[in-house]
């Protein structure tokens, strides 16, 4: 385990160096998008009887912090190493692509967490959520920051330059999360686009995620939990393959 261990370091070795832009900023991005929010929203939404809108908010912000960041770190890790061409020290390296996949995803599920924690810390200066079960917090926190961070190692392979991610990025990530149910609940959706956002993995993570917080979603938890487990499966075995095969990575 030496060799998944050191490259473990290294990613996260990574984020500390430039924690401003890692852990800082998506902080203050995610405290600008409660501020805007919960002072436009506050008096005219109510999504749950009794809840807040700003208490509402706060879970969908956290989880959108943490899997927008589980993925930023493994492809940007990725695409930056091709690009510099020292992706070839890791490659020559005694360590399996089983490890290789394993440290990549471990660190970016650290970075999710982290900054995860820090928005909801921030956030209590405006609301305080309850903690109606906790290991579904943190259940789908950990299993949506992996199924991200697999994500990103996908991505990070396919992708040749910067702008390539970017693409990726704006307009794969960006939109899931956006219409993932962040800022309102799927039932104040027409029909139609309650069924489009079932189709969403993202919906179900940012539901199972809140439902932790207040007890209830607008789904079954349980069926989060195997929508979610079933993409992450699907994802990991993806990038196994793209690994195994030196797919964009050899050459």
């Amino acid at each position: 385990m030496l060799s998944f261990y050191t490259l473990f370091h290294k990613e996260t070795l990574r984020v500390k160096k430039v924690a401003f832009q890692t852990l800082l900023s998506p902080i203050l991005t995610a405290l600008l998008y409660l501020l805007i929010f919960s002072h436009v929203l506050e008096r005219h939404v109510e999504v749950y009887p009794g809840v807040r809108y700003t208490a509402f908010l706060i879970p969908g912000l956290v989880m959108m912090s943490v899997l927008q960041n589980a993925f930023a770190n493994s492809s940007s890790s990725l695409i930056q190493s091709k690009i510099t061409g020292n992706l070839v020290f890791v490659l020559m390296a005694p360590i399996s692509y089983v490890e290789f996949f394993a440290a990549y995803v471990l660190a970016s599920v650290v970075r999710g967490l982290v900054v995860g924690t820090g928005v909801y810390l921030a956030a209590l200066w405006f609301a305080q959520p309850p903690l109606q079960s906790p290991l579904w917090i943190v259940l789908f926190a950990v299993m949506g920051s992996a199924m991200l961070g697999a994500m990103g190692v996908v991505a990070g392979i396919w992708a040749e330059k910067f702008d390539q991610l970017a693409g990726f990025q704006n307009f794969i990530i960006m939109p899931l999360t956006f219409l993932s149910g962040v800022f309102y609940s799927i039932h104040s959706l027409p029909d139609f686009w309650q069924g489009l956002s079932r189709f969403n993995p993202f919906f179900y993570m940012i539901d199972g995620f809140r439902y932790g917080f207040f007890g209830v979603s607008d789904i079954s938890p349980w069926i989060s939990l195997a929508v979610v487990g079933g993409c992450m499966l699907l994802l990991t075995g993806f990038a196994l393959a793209l690994l195994r095969s030196g797919y964009k990575l050899r050459s």
